[in-house]
């Protein structure tokens, strides 16, 4: 298996190119977010990722946890690996300050967690959940909440997760049966939840669970659910640890991938009822966990760009080294190459680059948007920069996590049956990254919630502003991407037309507008994509331009930057057109028949 080396380059020019660090840096309260800071940050989270994270990542993947007599162990290095990251003060990065965070932006909390994620996503799955939690406490926690969990929470001393599934209510989460009975100033929970990930583990002295429970009297479907914090350990007033909660951990379950992440099977109140108490309002259970799960949305985004750049990585090794074939060039002394001389093979691997440098930039413009939405002086802004990250967040999830799936498959592919033997390592990335599609909303629910509540809700509003804000960009475009900002003006226009005909579909028949979804999700995700890259290569031929002194780069890799948009722009982008066909396609052909058709 191919050691992990953090893309530091690549990284720092999408954060320039593409997220503009240097105008968030300039937003109240980001003063800190310096270069000289925001660079010694990525290096140092580079050195974690590479010395810490990546060596346990397959020891994890080959040992798995183990669940002891209610107790769930994690694989070797991964308490110690944990510890670490604690005391450098890594999960803190981008949180307030009055609870001990360091109230870095966003975006540059995410260009770490890629690396992260990269190096070993078992280990860095836990911190995601917890950040979550942290910006949902942030968001609606009582001052007392916060004053008693945010400090623990925000270090990582304590760990966070979000419990919404059950047995017999995964993704229909208004179906849940666990319920929560007033007692006194708090309530006693009741009930069995699924898929709990970290719900019990070894490397945190506490674990605050995040459970979704219906009260007494409260309606059917989601508007009678409410969100309660459920510890571990009951905390005392002075923020110290009291006698363990009427919670356990029953199973862990047996997976495809991420071995090392414990899910648990979580039974609450087997004896009288686990203690909780209210986060938000009464039956606003669901706004509350939204914001932690449309934090997590964007960070599992990043998980699939994460994992697709450690497959290219391995891939483009392998590639290097493996010597099959001869040269089809016809040079006649019939000497055998390495595959990366293979037509197919360079085909694949600069199909792989460019999916990982669009997702990169895709995670990194939305990081931006969150981080204008909180810190643009002007509300007007503000509310604007909300509406594109909303917009953006369930096409980060879904895109990216797609792409996290097919580049590891390519990098399978890449390996030949070599990669289908765990011993080179290809396989586990692709195990590994089958599971982001899944969870935090399957796919399928990103593209609804993008067509049904981010198109249909205002209208396309939100939708026109950006495309509106991408076409800016690409007339600002000469010299070798002029061709490429025509090609991809006509690809923002696909995209414009796609989301104006599920507005007219949905005023006639949702269903016809919820068949069109997927595909109009992929769309999206594909053009915008390609405008990015190109937007990234329009700012390396300026820096090319400036000469050596100017660009801070290597003459190489500012080329690779227009080499990749230019490939992705010939054989990536004619994609759009098929998805925009799909969207309006006949969707009468799976609608109408009966099940039993199928």
């Amino acid at each position: 298996m191919t050691d992990y080396s953090p893309p530091l380059d690549d990284i720092r020019f999408t954060l320039s190119s593409i997220a503009d660090m240097a105008a968030i840096a300039r937003l109240p309260g980001f003063e800190e977010a310096s270069e000289d800071l925001v660079e010694a940050i990525l290096v140092e989270a580079g050195k974690v990722a590479a010395e810490v994270l990546a060596p346990i990542n397959r020891i994890g993947d080959q040992q798995g946890c183990r669940f002891e007599n209610g107790v769930v162990r994690t694989p070797s290095g991964m308490v110690e690996a944990y510890r670490s990251f604690v005391e450098g003060g890594w999960n803190a990065l981008a949180f307030e300050p009055e609870h001990g965070g360091q109230g870095l932006p966003w975006t540059l909390a995410l260009a770490v967690h890629e690396m992260w994620q990269a190096a070993n996503m078992a280990f860095a799955t836990c911190p995601l959940l917890t950040q979550g939690a942290v910006e949902m406490l942030q968001a609606h926690g009582t001052e007392a909440q916060k004053a008693l969990y945010l400090p623990k929470l925000i270090t990582g001393a304590w760990s966070a997760t979000m419990n919404l599934s059950e047995p017999q209510a995964g993704s229909d989460v208004g179906a849940l049966k666990t319920r929560a009975e007033p007692d006194g100033a708090h309530y006693r929970i009741t009930g069995q939840k699924i898929f709990i990930t970290y719900g019990e583990h070894d490397l945190t002295e506490n674990i605050v669970h995040m459970v979704l429970a219906r009260l007494p009297g409260a309606p059917a479907g989601t508007k009678g659910i409410s969100l309660f914090m459920v510890p571990k350990f009951l905390v005392n007033p002075d923020g110290s640890l009291g006698p363990r909660n009427d919670l356990r951990c029953v199973s862990i379950e047996h997976k495809l991938g991420i071995k090392a992440s414990p899910t648990a099977v979580m039974a609450y109140g087997d004896d009288g009822g686990a203690h909780g108490s209210l986060i938000g309002a009464e039956g606003g259970g669901m706004a509350c966990m939204f914001t932690m799960m449309n934090n997590a949305r964007i960070t599992v985004g990043v998980q699939g760009l994460g994992l697709a750049e450690r497959a290219y990585q391995q891939a483009l090794a392998f590639a290097r080294d493996r010597v099959q074939g001869s040269d089809v060039g016809g040079n006649g002394d019939g000497g055998r190459i390495a595959i990366i001389g293979h037509p197919d093979v360079r085909r694949t691997l600069m199909t792989m680059k460019a999916q990982v440098a669009a997702a990169r930039a895709l995670c990194y413009r939305a990081g931006a948007a969150l981080d204008h939405a909180r810190g643009e002086p002007d509300e007007a802004q503000r509310a604007r920069a909300q509406a594109t990250a909303d917009l953006l967040t369930p096409v980060v999830k879904a895109h990216s996590t797609d792409i996290g799936c097919e580049v590891a498959s390519m990098g399978v592919q890449i390996h030949g049956g070599m990669g289908f033997i765990e011993e080179t390592g290809a396989a586990q990335h692709y195990r590994d990254a089958r599971i982001l599609p899944i969870y935090e909303g399957t796919n399928g629910i990103q593209a609804l919630d993008l067509v049904m509540r981010k198109l249909v809700r205002d209208r396309g509003a939100a939708a026109r502003d950006y495309i509106a804000e991408l076409r800016g960009e690409l007339e600002a475009m000469d010299g070798a991407l002029a061709g490429a900002a025509r090609d991809l003006g006509a690809g923002l226009a696909m995209l414009e037309q796609a989301g104006d005909w599920l507005l007219e579909a949905a005023k006639r028949d949702r269903r016809v507008a919820a068949a069109g979804a997927s595909p109009y999700q992929r769309l999206f995700g594909t053009v915008v994509g390609g405008v990015l890259l190109a937007k990234a290569a329009a700012a390396a031929e300026q820096r090319l331009a400036g000469g050596a002194a100017a660009n801070g780069y290597a003459e190489r890799f500012l080329r690779a930057q227009l080499d990749t948009a230019r490939f992705y722009n010939a054989n990536l982008l004619p994609q759009a057109a098929a998805h925009a066909a799909a969207v309006t396609a006949d969707s009468s052909t799976f609608l109408d028949p009966d099940d039993s058709d199928f």
